[in-house]
């Protein structure tokens, strides 16, 4: 893992903010997910999304690629609705691994290429820039030589690593990534971190969902931490005093009685 440096600081950038939500409320029926969250993050950073499982990150993404509706609030996305922003392919997501089906028969290659679905012609066959946008990220990710492999016979680290391939042959400005660590050994991990440093240093805005405390110093510009409610967002050291972190994880309460 490489060592932190110095980062922009959270409010950092100039202009409308990459990602806006704004007062977001969600709900599943009667359960409360989101509960009145105001998120601004800058273009060209990555920010770290931190909480316990249940605690609303899954919502979050779903709310910023428009997938769900919020209650009340909005959210804004590279400056417009994120209907509009995933329709002009500005936005790239990688779910959690349960929500993918790795008995599809489909190739790493094949995968990669749906990155390239939004650039394709009204035929829809690739063309020889596609052919190259995929072939890069295959090698930035070093998975060039499993690029006819099933996707579902690859490793945990490896089906991460061809996820980040995909939003990097897409080009996409917005990648949000839905606990990219889980299940992954420590050199695809390096790897994906510095693979999305390297994206925020070229423009891109990161998002990503994590339970690797440990990782955040190297990986992330700034933490928010989520319980339903938005708890903290700011430098990362900061996120990671106790006190903070015992907010998060719903152990203020037990820390105030001493128990």
């Amino acid at each position: 893992m490489t060592e932190p440096h110095p980062r922009p600081a959270p409010d950092a950038g100039s202009g409308a903010p990459a990602i806006e939500a704004a007062h977001v409320t969600v709900r599943y029926g009667e359960v409360l997910a989101l509960d009145d969250v105001s998120l601004r993050i800058p273009t060209g950073t990555v920010t770290g999304l931190v909480g316990m499982n249940g605690s609303g990150k899954s919502t979050l993404f779903k709310s910023l690629t428009g997938v769900l509706r919020p209650a009340h609030g909005t959210v804004s996305v590279a400056g417009m609705r994120p209907s509009d922003a995933r329709r002009r392919r500005l936005i790239a997501y990688m779910p959690q691994s349960e929500e993918v089906d790795w008995a599809f028969p489909i190739s790493v290659r094949d995968v990669v290429m749906m990155g390239r679905f939004g650039h394709l012609g009204l035929t829809r066959r690739p063309r020889r820039t596609d052919h190259e946008a995929v072939d890069a990220a295959l090698e930035r990710v070093e998975l060039s030589n499993l690029r006819d492999r099933q996707i579902g016979r690859l490793s945990g680290g490896q089906r991460k690593r061809a996820f980040v391939a995909r939003g990097l042959a897409q080009d996409a400005r917005i990648l949000l990534l839905d606990e990219p660590f889980a299940g992954v050994d420590k050199r695809s991990e390096a790897m994906i971190v510095r693979l999305l440093r390297d994206a925020a240093a070229e423009g891109r805005t990161v998002l990503v969902s994590t339970h690797d405390l440990h990782a955040l110093p190297s990986l992330a510009d700034s933490a928010a931490l989520l319980l339903r409610r938005l708890v903290f967002h700011g430098a990362v050291d900061d996120a990671l005093q106790p006190d903070v972190l015992a907010r998060a994880f719903g152990l203020d309460v037990l820390g105030r009685d001493g128990s």
